[in-house]
């Protein structure tokens, strides 16, 4: 499973059982108003001492959100076990764009170029303030702080091109820290890899 299919996963699971549960919540709330309202009981019934109710509404939502949390961990360890033979990048932060540097030492600025199909492990930090990466096609988000490394994944997994951004206020220029994510194919890249900068 990818790193998108856990969060995905995870998001629709807990959005599903919130959607059931507000459903639920509020056709019982109805019929509690209409018929235990005032007019029909005036005396109300005393409930305390139910052991079965009290297990009742103290056992469900705790599996509820047991089950949630397991869901949201299941994503999140997907996002942070990185697969054997990743090709590496190192993503540096700085004021106002991303440094993409890869293992041949070519650099980038504001263009992640990878090749289809490969896992890409993305090294993050800074250079100056604190940033965000942020490559919401892939679901990721990780904070560069400077001094700081950091790590984040992706499967390349489809041909096109991804908006990149940064999502923490870095300065008057943070809503030009904008880049691309570029998935070619890989005579593409490695033409591109070995293609001197101009």
């Amino acid at each position: 499973m990818t790193p998108v299919q856990g969060v995905d996963q995870a998001f629709w699971y807990i959005l599903g059982i919130s959607i059931v549960l507000l459903f639920g919540i509020t056709v019982v709330m109805v019929v509690f108003v209409i018929k235990y309202r005032r007019s029909t009981n005036p005396v109300p019934a005393d409930i305390r001492d139910n052991m079965a109710l009290e297990l009742f509404w103290t056992l469900i939502p705790t599996l509820i959100a047991l089950s949630m949390f397991y869901m949201g961990w299941k994503s999140y360890i997907g996002l942070r076990t990185v697969p054997e033979g990743a090709m590496q990048v190192e993503v540096a932060g700085q004021m106002f764009s991303w440094l993409f540097t890869y293992e041949n030492g070519k650099e980038s600025d504001n263009e992640l170029v990878v090749p289809l199909g490969k896992p890409v492990k993305l090294n993050v930090t800074s250079l100056d303030v604190i940033h965000s990466l942020y490559i919401p096609a892939f679901r990721i988000k990780v904070d560069a702080v400077r001094g700081m490394k950091t790590y984040a994944w992706f499967l390349a997994d489809e041909l096109g091109e991804y908006d990149i951004q940064c999502t923490e206020y870095c300065g008057t220029g943070h809503s030009s820290m904008t880049g691309k994510l570029r998935i070619v194919p890989k005579d593409e890249y490695n033409k591109w890899l070995e293609k001197e900068d101009e």
